[in-house]
């Protein structure tokens, strides 16, 4: 019985965080390659700087989790990208917090790209 208790209270802790973000649109790796071009679009990763500088995408610009993302210009659209789209479904929340109107996070990440 209890044993039971505990692991639907982590399965339902786990629904919780993976749980899209209110407001927060997102795209697939394929969609996010075709708007690459759009210049009313601020491209954002979070990762690491070791795992930018390993690979990344040359419209983004590196702000690993946790940086100051209020500086961010509020009236572009902020698209964010991580290694699998979880730290940038943090970040995205993050930024719904700050205000920001239009934020999309990329699925999959870096990995699906």
């Amino acid at each position: 019985m209890e044993t039971g208790i505990i692991i639907a209270v982590i399965v339902l802790f786990l629904v919780w965080r993976m749980k899209p973000t209110k407001g927060v649109k997102s795209i697939s790796a394929h969609q996010l390659k075709q708007e690459l071009s759009d210049s009313n679009k601020v491209f954002i990763d979070v990762r690491t700087p070791g795992e930018f500088k390993a690979r990344n995408i040359k419209q983004f610009k590196n702000m690993p989790l946790g940086s100051d993302l209020s500086k961010l210009p509020k009236d572009k659209e902020i698209v964010v990208i991580c290694q699998s789209g979880m730290r940038s479904a943090q970040a995205c929340k993050q930024l719904k917090k700050l205000g920001y109107e239009k934020v999309t996070n990329v699925r999959g990440g870096m990995g699906a790209y």
